[in-house]
């Protein structure tokens, strides 16, 4: 099991949670079952979220190896300049 902190809206999305827990091993896995556990951030998801694996910004880093002992934070998508 991997802890992932939900940041911002995502929040919203999961049942007002600051820290969800999911069986993953990568990023694709753990989008996977935060769309089952929590359906409501999937639309989120499909829109776009990035993943802070101990402080470095990841996006579509579909099989970044996870464990239980990283930092993860899940992150709307931003883009802008």
């Amino acid at each position: 099991m991997v802890q992932v902190k939900l940041w911002g809206s995502l929040r919203s999305l999961a049942d007002d949670q600051a820290v969800v827990e999911v069986e993953a091993r990568n990023f694709k896995e753990l989008l996977d079952q935060l769309v089952e556990l929590h359906p409501a951030l999937e639309p989120q998801i499909k829109r776009g979220v990035s993943l802070a694996l101990d402080g470095v910004i990841y996006r579509d880093a579909w099989f970044t190896p996870l464990s239980d002992k990283n930092e993860i934070v899940l992150l709307p998508y931003m883009v802008g300049g």
